[in-house]
């Protein structure tokens, strides 16, 4: 693990997948998921070059197809440690034949940890070493523990988005990908009230977030701030009875059930232009 720190949060991130997997206050109270394998082992997976489940598992690139599993696959590999001081960690993944089996670009994927005061940055980089545009997705996937660990009850959490959200949501069809249709609005105004029956049918998601962050804890203790100035989708997702919620902001989105286009055509996928770069940042504020 690389550790990073300041006087009021510690992280420590695994260099398989550049994954952080422990976010604790300054007295050492755990703030992320258990990791319970009886409901999900994942803590904050990176997801690129795709986010969600492509249909059949494969995307189709310039009339080819590749294998192509959910999330994609950066999750699985190990990152270089580029940098490391005392507050902040860089690591990075470059394609390879692995990758391109897969993923038939170049690409430098750059993740930069910073911890200052109560506030834990995530920067990525995303760059196109090649002469061709470079399409991708890309999404973090934090795991935060529910409740979190300032004695209220699990019952009194909630998500508060920072604007109004009067969109329908989009569900999970039952082979990962994005099911036709929509669902009514879950929130009471701005506010999502946590239960275990929200997530029955997996993920709430939304295809057009207006919100550019969230506050999730009970309103009368400490609570996380989630900032996502750079993501227009949203997903909110655990397993009823887990002891985590996962509040997962994106660029890019599961393929719409039965898609049968090309990956650079899909909803949700960007194009880096070559030579270029793309930044996608998400900052964990501990709000006491």
């Amino acid at each position: 693990m690389i550790r990073i720190a300041s006087d009021a949060l510690a992280a420590a991130i695994d260099p398989l997948g550049a994954e952080l997997k422990s976010l604790a206050d300054g007295d050492g109270r755990e703030l992320m998921t258990n990791a319970d394998p009886a409901y999900w082992s994942g803590h904050a997976p990176l997801l690129f070059p795709v986010v969600g489940r492509p249909n059949g598992d494969t995307i189709r690139v310039d009339g080819r197809t590749y294998p192509m599993k959910q999330h994609g696959f950066a999750r699985r590999l190990p990152f270089a440690v580029e940098a490391h001081g005392p507050d902040h960690a860089r690591f990075v993944l470059t394609d390879s034949g692995e990758t391109r089996a897969h993923y038939p670009f170049a690409f430098r994927l750059q993740v930069d940890y910073r911890v200052a005061a109560a506030t834990l940055s995530v920067e990525v980089t995303i760059a196109n070493p090649a002469d061709e545009p470079l399409p991708a997705s890309f999404g973090f996937h934090p795991a935060f523990a529910w409740p979190l660990p300032y004695g209220r009850a699990r019952a009194d959490h909630r998500i508060a988005f920072s604007a109004d959200e009067p969109d329908p949501v989009r569900a999970i069809a039952a082979d990962g990908t994005i099911a036709a249709g929509t669902n009514p609005s879950p929130l009471a105004g701005r506010t999502l009230a946590l239960t275990d029956d929200l997530f029955a049918h997996d993920a709430l998601v939304w295809d057009r977030v207006r919100s550019d962050g969230v506050t999730y804890g009970a309103a009368d203790g400490p609570q996380l701030r989630i900032d996502f100035p750079d993501t227009p989708m949203l997903g909110i997702w655990t397993k009823p009875g887990a002891a985590f919620v996962c509040v997962e902001p994106w660029h890019g989105i599961a393929d719409p059930e039965g898609y049968a286009g090309g990956f650079r055509d899909k909803p949700g996928v960007f194009q880096v232009a070559p030579g270029g770069s793309k930044r996608i940042a998400m900052g964990v504020t501990l709000v006491r």
